[in-house]
Parts: C-alpha cells; structure tokens; sequence
C-alpha cells in the first residue's frame, strides 16, 4: 500500500530519468479573463430537487483558439459545468460571457451561430442519412423552409471530409456502430461552423481506433482553425496529449488549471482520482501508469495537504 503523498511529486522523463516538479497541479488562482472571449464568473449551477448546487461560485476563462479539456472523477461537476457555459442549464447566480456579452442575451440562432454544444446522448431521426444529418448542423444560419446555400454545402462537404465520413455519406445513421455514428454527430457539430465547440465526453464507449479518430478532429481543430473547443474527457491522458489546457475539478471546485505539464501530476492524480499512478515526461505530453488505487486511509491522513479550492 502507497504510504502517504510526496510534498514534491517525481516524475519520470521519456528516457528514465527522474525530474521534480511542484506537487500543487498548477495551482487555483482566479483565471485571467484578459484574452478570452468566453467565460463563466462565480457560477452557481445545480439541478431541481438538489440540496446544493453541483457548481458553487466557480470561474473558469477558456483561451481562443485552444482546445480545454475538463477532467475529474464521475460526479466532479464536468459535465455540469460545460451545460453551466452552454446556457443548457441556467445558473442560479454568475454571468457566461461570449464575445463580451452574456448567453442569455443572444437568441436561440444567434447563440447557435457561436456556440455548439455536442451531447452525450443525441437521439438519431428514423430513416435518417448521414448526409442529411449532418445537414442539420447548418440550421442557424438558414431560415425556415429554405434551401441550402453554396456557402452551406460547402460547410457541410467541409465537415464530412473533416470527420473522416466521406464513404458513410449515403448510409443510414441507424445502421451505423456507435463509434461510426458519434463521428457523423461530430460532423454535425463541425457543419454548424461555430466559433466555440463544446464536446461532452465525445469518446465514451467508444473502442480505442473511434477514440482515436475523435481526438484527432480535436487535434486538426486545434492546429488548423479557430475554432475554441472545450471537452470533458474521462481519460487523462487524452486530455494531456491533445489539450492545450487542463482543468480539473473535485466535488464541484477547480482543483487546478493550467499546461497539462503543470496541471498532470502524482499528486493531482492522488488527491482528485484517489491513485497512485507514475506521471511519465513524453513528446506527446505527460502519460499516466497507474499503480493501484488509494485506499480511505491514505487518503484520510493526507487530506490536509490537498489542494483543492
């Protein structure tokens, strides 16, 4: 059994050698909103029939152009948080801004010309192609009983392209796995051409290739648009590879923000995912080993140097 947490975290580098790194994750001061043009400020989000609010008085400053990635254990407030920015879930108290004014401000079409919002669970139209699917994305910038435009044709010829989906245009979404048919949901997403894309959990059940092939519309977003992406992954390492930011929460409250080679450390892993894990220095960012999983002993008599906000 691992005896207790480190003060400072030791981490090993691609080529065995072992580096120090301060064991506070990155730290959880206030965000810099000076260079975003999206955030949330002391939201306050929770659901109906709750006691307390999941989100209580949390900020968070999400960086154009960047791919943030949310992380922490089932019930953290992740996904709470990501519906808190997306005006799904009204805050009880606090202000989401985008491009300086607040969500609730903009129109339902307005605000889905900005802002799109991938979901978990999405229910697929009976009969439905692949094609006319991701054809809905465009909807905001059409009106009603209008035919697309070249300008929409293209976005959505970009976004099947883009997704990887050509040979599926014609099939039905029914008939499709459930890695094939999030990618034609990503599609969807992409054809909105939003300047903010948020992505909830978009690799969950999904086996390691579909996985794969997600996160890498993630990375071609991030290296080849402007796109701003936030995401709530449960797999640490994707986030430390492919995001340029990481955000880690706990019961609700920011544990740490930062570089994912700030952020992703032992003792992050110890005091957020209750694990002992080996955080390995590679080209492709920090990878974590697992160990074993701490027990409430461990995590008892170390709970006072945590952390966490």
């Amino acid at each position: 059994m691992t005896e207790g947490r480190p003060p400072r975290v030791e981490r090993e580098s691609a080529d065995g050698e072992s580096t120090e790194r301060p064991a506070d994750g990155g730290g959880t001061a206030p965000p810099d909103t000076t260079d975003t043009a999206f955030s949330g400020t002391d939201l306050v989000v929770g659901y109906p029939g709750l006691d307390e609010p999941v989100i209580d008085g949390e900020s968070i400053a999400v960086p154009p152009d960047e791919v943030t990635a949310l992380i922490g254990p089932n019930g953290s407030g992740k996904s709470t948080l990501l519906k808190g920015l997306a005006n799904k879930i009204s805050p009880d108290d606090g202000t989401v801004l985008l491009d300086g004014r607040a969500v609730d401000s903009y129109g339902s079409k307005e605000l889905a010309r900005k802002l799109g919002l991938l979901s978990q669970e999405n229910a697929v139209p009976a009969g439905i192609s692949v094609g006319d699917l991701v054809e809905r994305g465009r909807y905001p910038h059409t009106g009603f009983f209008e035919s697309l435009s070249d300008e929409d044709r293209a976005a959505v010829d970009d976004a099947i392209r883009l997704a990887g989906i050509e040979h599926l245009r014609e099939r039905d979404v029914d008939s499709l796995s459930g890695g094939q048919k999030q990618l034609v949901w990503i599609a969807m997403a992409l054809a909105q051409d939003t300047d903010v894309l948020l992505l909830d959990e978009p690799t969950t059940f999904l086996d390691p290739h579909h996985q794969l092939e997600v996160m890498q519309i993630v990375e071609t977003l991030r290296d080849e648009s402007e796109m701003t992406v936030v995401l709530v992954l449960h797999d640490i390492g994707q986030a430390a590879r492919y995001a340029d930011n990481v955000v880690a929460l706990k019961d609700g409250s920011v544990y740490a923000r930062g570089p994912p080679e700030e952020v992703v450390t032992r003792r992050l892993l110890a005091d957020v995912f209750d694990i002992d894990a080996a955080v390995v220095d590679t080209e492709y960012g920090p990878q974590i080993v697992p160990l074993e999983p701490l027990d409430d002993d461990v995590r008892s008599e170390d709970g006072a140097a945590g952390g966490g906000d």
